[in-house]
This record gives structure tokens, sequence and C-alpha cells, in this order.
């Protein structure tokens, strides 16, 4: 029998009627259609950072990546969704225990080759309640025309050292299996500021994963009191697409907050970038 990881937070960040899922995200899609960039899927794609919560309010930003993804001449054979526990129950990192994961457009794969390159704690436990990874899933599914296996990985312990560790565990568990993977760095920005100091605080980080540091991504967070939630998978992108191409590229495909849907004092921050190599 296979072990099939339920949806945890279908109906809450996202439609769990698979008709009323796809409008939304052709809706959306269509709002964005004509800022989204597909001249970027003509670059070497490595991966990108994507927000992770109610599509009513993120997927403004995501549709950019996803649709960028689904565009790219060379269909991808995996897909690492790396992504920060909320809980913080678990192991510090670990690659989901799971055969498929199951959510309202249909199954999707766990790549169980790299559940065993990787050496990796392999476990169910960090992504049982966990929305951050699952809610890339469907946006994978809508946008991607093509079969793909998915490589959940969850950082519960965000450290440079972690990530770093992680993205050379990945390329060379890689370099073995000869895949065409694609990172997909989970993560929302700042968390219940004001709009402008917000968009500030993210601005720092912005700057460090532009300029490709790793390292400086930590440190900024931990000195400024900067709310990215999943600057572990952001630092894990970063090593990674340095492993992997000579001069890395990054691009930010779309910047928006909380507040552009539900006005407030006090919202969450969404940025989506792509990583490509030169």
């Amino acid at each position: 029998m296979s072990n099939i990881r339920k949806p945890a937070v279908a109906g809450q960040f996202y439609p769990e009627d698979p008709a009323e899922l796809k409008a939304l995200l052709t809706e959306i899609y269509k709002k964005e259609k004509p800022d989204i960039d597909l001249d970027l899927a003509d670059q070497n794609i490595i991966g990108g950072i994507s927000p992770h919560a109610g599509y009513m309010f993120s997927a403004y930003q995501a549709v950019h990546l996803f649709q960028i993804i689904g565009h790219y001449h060379k269909p991808f054979d995996t897909v690492f969704i790396i992504n920060p526990n909320h809980s913080g129950m678990g192991h510090q990192m670990a690659y989901d225990a799971s055969d498929y994961w199951q959510s309202p457009l249909g199954k999707v794969e766990i790549d169980g080759d790299f559940a065993r390159f990787l050496e990796l704690p392999v476990s169910a436990n960090e992504q049982k309640r966990e929305h951050a990874g699952e809610v890339m899933v469907p946006l994978l599914q809508h946008f991607l025309n093509y079969e793909f296996k998915i490589a959940p990985v969850t950082i519960t312990r965000q450290t440079h050292s972690n990530a770093l560790w992680l993205a050379r565990a990945i390329h060379q568990a890689n370099q073995q299996l000869n895949k065409n993977i694609l990172l997909v760095a989970s993560s929302d920005f700042s968390h219940f500021e004001p709009p402008q100091v917000g968009r500030e605080k993210d601005r720092y980080v912005l700057d460090k994963i532009e300029a490709m540091d790793a390292p400086g991504v930590e440190h900024v967070i931990h000195e400024k009191h900067i709310s990215v939630c999943g600057y572990g998978p952001i630092m894990t992108l970063i090593e990674y697409a340095g492993m992997v191409a000579d001069k890395p590229q990054t691009r930010i495909l779309k910047k928006g907050c909380s507040g552009d849907v539900i006005p407030s004092d006090e919202v969450v921050d969404y940025v989506s970038m792509l990583f490509y190599g030169t």
C-alpha cells in the first residue's frame, strides 16, 4: 500500500474543490499575464523563491514564477520543494517519508532516489501539518503540463551551515542521478509590519539575495530582526545556484503584500524570484 500524504490546508489556503481551485488560479493568472516575462523561460532556470500564504493573497506573486517554469523548454524530472517548519517540531532537516502527496488536482510522486542519496532523516512529522511545502504542489500541477516528481525537504533549524550542507548534498546526489531538477524555496517575507517598514526590511534581504550572499542573508535577518520565514530555503537555493552555474543571476518577478488584497496597517510581504544560470 502506498503511503499518501493527504492535504492539510486544502479549503484554508486554497480551494478544496478542483474546479474552484483551477478557476481561482486561472483568474489570478489572467490578471497577472500582461506583466509575466515569459522571455525568462529561455534562460537556464535553476529555481526560484515563491510565497506560501493563502492563494487569495500570495498567488498574484507566485503565478509569475510558475508560469515561467511551465514554459521552460526542458521538462523538470524532479522539483525540490524546500520549506521552513512553522511548528518547529522534528529533525533540523528532513526529507518527507511519503510515497505520494495528494492535492485536489491529483497525486504527485515523491522522488525516492533522492531520499536514498541525500542522507537526510526521512520523516513524515515535519510535513504533517505544514503548509509551506503543500501550497507549492497545486501551483506546480496547474502550470506544468507534464508529469514530474517532487522532493520535499523541511529545514527546521535555519542556519547557513545547514543550508550549505543541503545545497552540497543535493548537488552531489544529482551528480550521480543526473536528473533535470528545479529548486523552489518556499518563503514569505516580512510579517505583520506597516507596509513601508516591511518594504524597507525586505530590501536588506533582497540586496543580499541579489548579491548571491547566503551568509549575508542570515546575518542581516538577525541583525535587523527581519521576519522572513523561509530564509533557510533561500540560502540553500543561493548556495546551490553557485554550484551549478558560473554566473548565477536573479530576477525579482513580482512583489506585493496582503494589504494589496485587504488593506491593513500590518501586512505580510510576498516576493517571487527566479534564479537562472548564464
